[in-house]
């Protein structure tokens, strides 16, 4: 990291005011400058360019699970607060982990958003289709088993016998 520092005396011509014996400790406490004919005085100030940040952080499951499981045990007042400085995160950051967290646990936490996708199970569609035929027959099941339990009470109501109905003769 390089800084380049500038005198600033040599710019501004700024001195510390004449002080009294007693007075002489405040003005070096307080670092008060004033224009002055006088005396120079040798004051560095930074430079004020600011370099460029490396980049976005990156967080491992366990580490936001620890953080969760942290948050979740603070009972005090301010005690979430000073968890999320210490660790100089955002309240952001714990609000999206936790939404994570709940919905499973370490598994859901892991940073796996980018790379190569998971490649689907070859199964996978004839599982699919295996179930809709499964649910379209349960469904005719059910209609058969309604129309059968009509059927019977109608021939109670009629006072006929189902199994000569179903034979085609009649009592």
């Amino acid at each position: 990291m390089f800084r380049r520092e500038v005198h600033a005396s040599a710019r501004l011509d700024l001195v510390r005011p004449e002080r009294s014996e007693a007075e002489r400790s405040d003005a070096e406490r307080s670092g008060g400058l004033t224009k002055s004919v006088g005396r120079q005085v040798g004051v560095r100030v930074a430079d004020p360019e600011v370099l460029a940040a490396s980049g976005r952080r990156r967080f491992s499951a366990s580490y936001k699970a620890r953080i969760v499981r942290e948050a979740d045990a603070c009972t005090q007042p301010g005690a979430i607060g000073s968890l999320l400085r210490r660790e100089g995160l955002y309240s952001s950051h714990l609000m999206n982990w936790r939404k994570d967290y709940r919905k499973g646990a370490e598994s859901a936490l892991a940073d796996d958003k980018r790379g190569r996708k998971q490649t689907k199970n070859p199964l996978t569609p004839e599982l699919d289709r295996l179930g809709r035929e499964l649910e379209r027959t349960q469904h005719k099941l059910r209609q058969a088993e309604l129309i059968i339990e009509f059927q019977k009470n109608l021939c109670e109501i009629l006072g006929i016998s189902p199994t000569s109905v179903s034979k085609g003769e009649e009592k």
